[in-house]
């Protein structure tokens, strides 16, 4: 057994004797304060955070006319800096058209095939992960703020229950890490808290930017679980899920994470 699932094996056992409690909202730290003092100091200089790169595609992208309709971002919503102001803190949010919640890279993929008549960006591709930070870049340092939407009470719920729920051949689940043991080191890692207020990312491991689903399915894979692909309604649900859990904390998009 190699070290590393040693310690995995060893974190669920001693996991496996406490009782589930969500970390205190005067308890929450961002996933910045588990990193080194190099990696918190590449995230808050816009001159150093290589995320920066892929938000200036995105504001490209915000200019570019697109699909049948000929249509930019713009052109519906104006200037990002003040009409996306506040809407990443927002997101998940119910769409009423599909009837059901979308995170922001599910919204920006409805509007190109709604509004701009054109295809969806793919899941996890330069521009859709572009797009969004560059959105979510409007937000950066406003409280994330779930809405207060009835419409989302069933997904957050569900969310909550996937949280919590064992999976894998190592019958581990996120809350045992991320709630019950967070500050301990997994290996040389410290185990963060998990929350969702800096994505999409640039994460060192990756060298290149990424999602939260992208961050889910890495973590299933890491309990040797089947990841859920890419869109699906569980990872929506664990998005509505989270963004209660982290409700206040400001937002940091585009983070840096090793």
């Amino acid at each position: 057994m190699s070290r590393v699932r040693a310690v995995i094996v060893l974190v669920c056992a001693s996991a496996a004797s406490l009782a589930h409690a969500e970390v205190a909202l005067d308890q929450r730290k961002s996933g910045a304060d588990f990193m080194s003092a190099a990696t918190r100091a590449m995230q808050d200089d816009d001159t150093a955070n290589p995320a920066m790169l892929s938000t200036l595609d995105g504001e490209s992208l915000w200019t570019e006319k697109a699909g049948d309709a000929q249509k930019s971002c713009g052109d519906c919503h104006g200037p990002a800096p003040q009409s996306m102001k506040g809407v990443a803190a927002r997101y998940p949010a119910y769409n009423v058209a599909r009837k059901a919640p979308l995170d922001l890279s599910g919204q920006v993929n409805a509007c190109r095939t709604d509004q701009q008549k054109a295809e969806a960006f793919k899941p996890e591709s330069a521009q859709l992960l572009a797009l969004s930070a560059y959105i979510g870049l409007q937000s950066r340092g406003m409280p994330v703020s779930p809405p207060d939407d009835a419409r989302l009470a069933p997904s957050r719920a569900q969310g909550e229950a996937l949280w919590s729920q064992r999976i894998g051949q190592l019958n581990f689940s996120c809350a045992q890490c991320h709630d019950d043991n967070w500050g301990k080191r997994l290996g040389s890692a410290l185990i963060p808290q998990a929350h969702p207020n800096a994505y999409p990312i640039y994460r060192l491991d990756w060298q290149g930017m990424g999602s939260l689903q992208r961050r889910f399915r890495n973590c299933m894979s890491g309990v040797r679980a089947q990841a859920y692909p890419y869109g699906a309604q569980e990872f929506i649900d664990l998005e509505v899920f989270l963004s209660h859990r982290a409700r206040g904390m400001p937002v940091e998009t585009p983070g840096v994470r090793p």
